[in-house]
């Protein structure tokens, strides 16, 4: 199997609700459910792997408080050589609603401060050398993204492929976001985005045209995963066919997160040879799994498979 890394955001998740509707100011609403998880692309995708028994490294920060501490210990040895930055880390506040979307409250904290020295702090060319690496949360860490040119720059020293996965950029799709993703996309091997990304980054309707689009302005070779929620997920490879993976029908309970588990069982499967569309069946039903479950559970079942 080929080596795996992540690197980018690892935050504190508090998840609460449902809610609806929204309350009016000064008001208190009483909700059902609440969770204090591990958050952050990054490391949500690191949680997967660890509940899969798939090897991996992880590059992250923490900030100085009781937080980053909890953090830390929730990833144990792999969170041994992690800096700490600033006063506080980055908590987002989930409130999740009963038609299943959620709106989050983001803290800047840590993230902005961690950089690639920080990554560097972690992970070594040598070690991951022909494996993957997952780069995620662009928008979130804003001094590493200003040296993603070295980053690429280090993985292709070390033919090292980097999934990236931008996450939803904070001022929406502006040229010049789009214009960034693409320049990144053009030193990626592999894209891992949802349905929306793809296509409002590509500027068409069809996430499969869409996902064509992209994988033009990527590297030879490059494959681009298009996550489509309950209608499963599209992969453009590199000669342009585009395969299919349908999902489960689950009863769903929490889809935060789901993207990032699903890049963590797509990039496990893919690692270990798996082809395409076996890669994207993983994703698929892990992620419909951990949606579907609580406590969180990731190992699939007979039904978290399509017949």
């Amino acid at each position: 199997m080929k080596p795996l890394a992540v690197v980018g955001n690892v935050n504190v998740d508090l998840i609460m609700g449902p809610a609806a509707p929204w309350p009016q100011p000064g008001t208190e609403s009483i909700v059902e459910h609440d969770e204090l998880r591990v958050g952050g692309s990054a490391g949500n995708a690191a949680l997967a792997w660890m509940a899969l028994g798939t090897p991996f490294e992880i590059a992250a920060s923490i900030g100085r408080d009781q937080f980053g501490v909890w953090l830390a210990n929730g990833f144990g040895a792999h969170a041994k050589n992690w800096p700490v930055h600033g006063d506080s880390t980055t908590l987002s506040v989930g409130i999740t609603h009963p038609d299943g979307e959620r709106t989050f409250f983001t803290t800047r904290g840590h993230l902005p401060l961690f950089s690639l020295e920080d990554v560097f702090a972690v992970l070594e060319g040598p070690r991951l050398a022909g494996g993957i690496v997952l780069l995620c949360g662009s928008f979130l860490t804003e001094k590493l993204v200003e040296d993603y040119d070295r980053f690429f720059d280090w993985a292709d020293r070390h033919a090292i492929a980097v999934a990236l996965d931008t996450g939803w950029p904070l001022e929406g799709w502006t040229e010049a976001n789009r214009r960034a993703a693409k320049g990144w996309l053009s030193r990626c091997r592999i894209a891992l985005f949802n349905e929306v990304e793809t296509t409002s980054l590509a500027g068409v309707a069809d996430p499969a045209e869409a996902g064509c689009i992209l994988r033009h302005g990527m590297p030879d070779g490059g494959i681009v995963v298009v996550k489509c929620g309950p209608k499963g997920a599209i992969a453009v490879d590199a000669d342009d066919r585009v395969v299919r993976a349908a999902a489960p029908s689950v009863r769903v309970v929490d889809t935060i997160g789901a993207g990032d588990v699903f890049n963590a069982a797509f990039l496990a499967a893919h690692a270990a040879g798996e082809a395409l569309q076996a890669s994207l069946a993983a994703g698929t039903a892990v992620a419909s799994r951990a949606i579907s479950t609580h406590p969180r559970s990731y190992a699939p079942t007979a039904q978290d498979v399509p017949a």
